[in-house]
């Protein structure tokens, strides 16, 4: 079976994102018509640099290693059931972070080691799953405790990495059956990479 083409949904994903984005600073009214909260220039444009930032470099990997049309999969499905479980509980809800931590999620139940630098550390995926899960809890406990921390959707948040982490299982498997080759650092090779660039002219 051919191996489907790499087509960069992550970067066309966020692409269209930047253009409702400049969208909705143009015509305000777009924003109302899908009850997104006002918030400053800067938090927004902040927000949207840093959802990006993590689509970008987390689903190139994904798409990578699960192919294109299973990427979108995981991230409209984790979006849209994000969405659905965050309407329970604030007074709207509408966007892509919990289809980017979707994305996260897949990646640690697929690639739990995958070296990520995250709170100015490198450190796998999957412990910096758990630091950002910690804080969405945390936060998710200041919002029932009439105390939120800010008005980021927490609970989007793990809805969307919640349902990650089952599709991220349900591929993995898939994954690992049809990759037969295994890393191995192969020394021979280095040595030669070492001799051919490495080497001085006496």
């Amino acid at each position: 079976m051919a191996k489907e083409k790499f087509r960069y949904y992550a970067l066309k994903l966020s692409l269209l994102m930047i253009i409702i984005f400049v969208f909705q600073i143009i015509f305000p009214f777009f924003t109302d018509l899908f009850i997104l909260n006002e918030n400053s220039y800067f938090q927004r444009v902040a927000h949207l640099a840093l959802n990006l930032f993590a689509l970008v470099l987390f689903g190139l990997i994904l798409e990578n290693i699960i192919g294109g049309r299973k990427f979108l999969l995981i991230f409209i499905s984790t979006g849209i059931f994000a969405n659905f479980v965050s309407i329970n509980f604030y007074s709207s809800s509408l966007g892509a972070s919990g289809a980017i931590f979707g994305v996260i999620g897949s990646l640690i139940i697929i690639r739990p080691l995958l070296p990520v630098f995250a709170f100015g550390l490198p450190m796998p995926i999957f412990v910096a799953g758990v630091l950002w899960a910690g804080a969405d809890i945390l936060g998710t406990i200041g919002f029932f405790a009439g105390n939120p921390i800010d008005n980021t959707g927490n609970i989007a948040h793990l809805s969307g990495m919640f349902l990650g982490f089952l599709l991220g299982y349900f591929y993995r498997q898939k994954v690992n059956k049809t990759r037969k080759e295994k890393i191995r650092l192969d020394e021979g090779y280095i040595r030669r990479w070492e001799n051919h660039f490495m080497r001085k002219d006496i």
